[in-house]
């Protein structure tokens, strides 16, 4: 519209000819004669040329993926990142951004157009807060595509974070991941911020009140830091750590996904490296010269420091069965024979269980998180098999013996009362230990020919070895040897006569 007003003021009021202003203006002659010859003023409008994008061929591909994306839940839909690295196996040969921009786009035209809010942004001093988060991944371990339930622990003010994942969310799982990310983090802030989680929080009362769990409040009291609470249905309250669970998924995740692990230790250490390495690659979202393993040593000086572990188990009660197995969470644990129908004290650590009866421990085992799994410790059956060996045949628990006392158990039970022997030798592993007992059964099948009493009679050379007979050799001699009187015995049989006393 203003190159029309110019051409009209000088051809109109400077009066130049066409030439001239062809001239000044650069633009042909015959465009300026039909400006000039448009009755009102109004600027002409051209076609808008199009544009081939290198994106084009793929449009399809994208509307198809995003269409698909619409129907699954939000946290499983595909990024823009994923999508460039599968369309460049496909040949595209553009960059990131110009695809992102059109996925945007295509985006928008197939969703409704999002609900825009406004927020006001955070400061958080070093030291005050932290905020943690629980997310849900799935990985490959052990052949099998298992689901992890991942904690997420996010300092406010340096922006250093923590990842843990565990098999289930419960509150053994939460202590344990407060407890290793405070000593990643050297140290514990003076507040948590947390969403409404059922770990965490009994009952929402009006307002902010919460009626807090008993066992979550003693470990705020353990470490000394303040629980804070969002408001229900309020996520942006915390949403430092609510982004972090978006871009660690993009980031970390999805190469722990296309990876195979043999366990979830491997998984845990991986990503406690990758955390580390992060924090050195990552630059500071308010200060962009520094890393944020930076900020977080400067952060480190105003954190209350690291208390002793707090021992974060859960208890509870639970009836020993006739077999002196228990039952937790649809899995089996041996318990010692002699606490048989007796109601014990289970405390459940993330990794083991632990049986407490009479105030001291009588069992501990590797928690099982697979189902309907049998777990035996064959010494707990061994003060049954004394009064009865006969079990010993089909016991399922003595199936998970060494092999060596598997292979003197073959050996006995081909002759007559070859049980009652193999009892014998069991019940002398609480007297003598398990390791001399085993030293004592493979010196015994070396021979060829093992029994029970061959097994006894070497466990007891092992405990009470023959010590060899020394003999003394001293360099001293005497001169003159004493000769031997044995006259003087001669006075001892000169015996009165007894008087007789009767009369």
């Amino acid at each position: 519209m203003g190159m029309l007003a110019k051409i009209r003021r000088m051809h109109l009021r400077e009066k130049l000819s066409i030439r001239e202003i062809a001239r000044r203006t650069n633009l042909s002659r015959n465009t300026i004669r039909q400006w000039l010859r448009q009755p009102d003023m109004v600027e002409p409008q051209y076609p808008v040329r199009p544009i081939k994008s290198i994106v084009e061929p793929h449009f399809e591909q994208i509307r198809q993926w995003l269409k698909a994306d619409s129907h699954r839940a939000k946290k499983e839909r595909r990024t823009a990142k994923v999508m460039f690295n599968e369309l460049k196996t496909q040949g595209y040969a553009g960059s990131y951004v110009r695809l992102a921009t059109w996925v945007r786009k295509l985006r928008q035209e197939i969703t409704d157009a999002p609900d825009r809010k406004a927020f006001v942004p955070m400061f958080f001093a070093h030291g005050e807060a932290f905020q943690f988060d629980w997310s849900c991944e799935y990985v490959w371990i052990a052949g099998l595509r298992r689901r992890l339930e991942v904690s997420h622990c996010k300092l406010a003010s340096s922006r250093a974070f923590w990842m843990v994942a565990y098999f289930t969310q419960s509150h053994e799982m939460l202590f344990d991941a407060h407890t290793r990310s405070f000593i990643a983090f050297g140290g514990v802030p003076r507040r948590g911020i947390y969403d409404n989680m059922k770990t965490a929080v009994d009952k929402v009362l009006r307002g902010k009140g919460r009626k807090v769990n008993a066992r979550f409040e003693a470990m705020c009291g353990h470490y000394l830091f303040e629980p804070d609470f969002c408001n229900v249905a309020s996520g942006w309250e915390k949403g430092i750590v609510e982004k972090n669970v978006q871009d660690r998924r993009r980031q970390i995740w999805v190469e722990v996904g296309n990876q195979r692990w043999d366990s979830l230790e491997q998984v845990n250490a991986w990503v406690s490296e990758r955390c580390r390495t992060a924090w050195t690659e990552m630059m500071h979202p308010q200060w962009p010269t520094m890393t944020i393993a930076d900020v977080l040593q400067d952060e480190q000086q105003q954190m209350m420091p690291c208390p002793r572990p707090f021992d974060g188990y859960v208890e509870q009660p639970i009836r020993v069965s006739s077999t002196s197995l228990i039952h937790f969470e649809r899995n089996r644990y041996s318990v010692p024979t002699p606490f048989a129908h007796r109601v014990v004290s289970l405390h459940i650590y993330p990794a083991e269980l632990v049986l407490v009866a009479d105030d001291q421990e009588i069992a501990r085992h590797v928690r099982q998180f697979d189902r309907y799994v049998t777990i035996y410790n064959w010494e707990h059956y061994i003060p049954l098999i004394e009064r009865k060996p006969g079990a010993l045949r089909n016991g399922a628990p003595f199936m998970t013996m060494p092999d060596s006392l598997l292979s003197l158990q073959r050996h006995l039970l081909r002759h007559p009362g070859g049980d009652r022997v193999m009892a014998q030798v069991l019940s002398a592993i609480p007297v003598h230990g398990i390791e001399e007992v085993l030293v004592a059964v493979e010196i015994a099948l070396e021979s060829g020919h093992p029994s029970g009493e061959h097994v006894l009679n070497v466990l007891g050379r092992l405990k009470n070895p023959v010590t060899p007979e020394t003999v003394l050799v001293s360099p001293l001699n005497l001169r003159v040897e004493p000769l031997a009187n044995v006259s003087r015995y001669e006075t001892l049989r000169n015996i009165p006569t007894e008087v007789n006393h009767v009369p």
